[in-house]
């Protein structure tokens, strides 16, 4: 196969892709595009020998880039990713997939008819070596069977919904731009769905600058019978972190600021081992390199795309029950367009 030619829009996040693209010697980055001439003036200096420009048309157009990366701001990311899929292009997209479950849906019957085109989503816990090493202590049954979960995206970054680009959208969810790190993270680890969820949130951190939740917390069913919790906390007074805690009937494993905690005993006297795996302890674009290889080997790759829109039918569905005050089935997109 030829080398892949790949197309990044959005110079923030989307700048960390490079590295992704750049370490599989099966794809070259020729086009970076932002719409801020800043980043571009930047970008000249960094990456004298790749193209420029401030029109995503460029690259979503360009016949010769087989990939794009959907760093745009999240309103943009819909639009683009049709535009690409249209245009016979695999997609790499920071989350959210897209805003509204109409355009997911929409996305999602268009993938349907295009087993040729992978698309792939930057829920980066998943490369997190901690993580990594709970999963398999789960998997191994050290933990024995789960039956309580619990998560909190706690981003501690108060001025970037109230100042920055978030707070200036015409919508905006801190479940689908933060919960679903969490979201992913819990249904990768107990490789069950969720089907049922309560919510309630609030804007007492930001009032007066963000007009939309900038806080909520969610219960969580699982379809075999474990509770969850989440809590998206966007303007908390803490560094940013993401809170894990699985219960099960042999262990518990805590994720703490300084370590992580498995506990194998209920005695107060027995001291808990400690898991000092790297955390976060990945790079953005740690996901990219199995993406490429995944378009290249016609393999599983990255994360499937299936997986990316089962954790964002989750996320609707807190959406909403936030919005309602009441509890909401999750109803997975697959099963809508089945």
């Amino acid at each position: 196969m030829k080398q892949l030619k790949a197309g990044i829009i959005g110079l923030g996040v989307g700048e960390q892709h490079m590295a992704g693209y750049q370490s599989h010697p099966g794809c070259q980055v020729i086009a970076l595009c932002d719409l801020s001439e800043e980043k571009l003036k930047e970008a000249r200096k960094k990456y004298p020998r790749i193209r420029l420009t401030d029109n995503p048309d460029d690259i979503l157009n360009d016949p010769e880039i087989n990939v794009v990366s959907v760093a745009s701001y999240d309103n943009y990311h819909y639009p683009q990713i049709i535009q690409a899929i249209k245009n016979n292009k695999h997609v790499f997209v920071e989350k959210p997939l897209c805003l509204y479950e109409e355009e997911a849906r929409h996305i999602y019957s268009l993938l349907r008819s295009r087993v040729d085109l992978k698309l792939s989503s930057n829920l980066i816990l998943r490369k997190c070596p901690r993580f990594i090493y709970l999963k398999k202590l789960i998997e191994n049954g050290k933990l024995g069977g789960i039956f309580y979960v619990e998560g909190d995206y706690n981003y501690g970054r108060l001025n970037k919904i109230t100042h920055g680009w978030r707070g200036k959208l015409d919508f905006y969810s801190v479940v689908y731009g933060g919960g679903i790190h969490i979201i992913d993270l819990l249904l990768w680890l107990t490789g069950q769905k969720i089907i049922e969820v309560t919510a309630y949130g609030n804007n007492i951190s930001s009032s007066g600058f963000f007009k939309y939740n900038d806080m909520v917390v969610s219960i969580l069913r699982f379809e075999n019978g474990i509770v969850g919790k989440l809590a998206v906390n966007m303007g908390c007074v803490s560094p940013h972190f993401h809170s894990l805690s699985v219960y099960g009937t042999k262990g518990t494993f805590v994720n703490g600021l300084e370590c992580g905690l498995y506990f194998e005993s209920r005695d107060a006297d027995r001291q808990p081992e400690k898991i000092y795996e790297d955390y976060p302890g990945v790079h953005k674009g740690a996901l990219i390199y199995d993406f490429i290889d995944g378009i290249i080997n016609k393999s599983t790759g990255a994360i499937p795309y299936q997986e990316v829109f089962d954790a964002m039918s989750v996320c609707f569905a807190i959406e909403k029950a936030a919005g309602e005050k009441n509890k909401v089935k999750v109803e997975y997109i697959q099963e809508v367009n089945k």
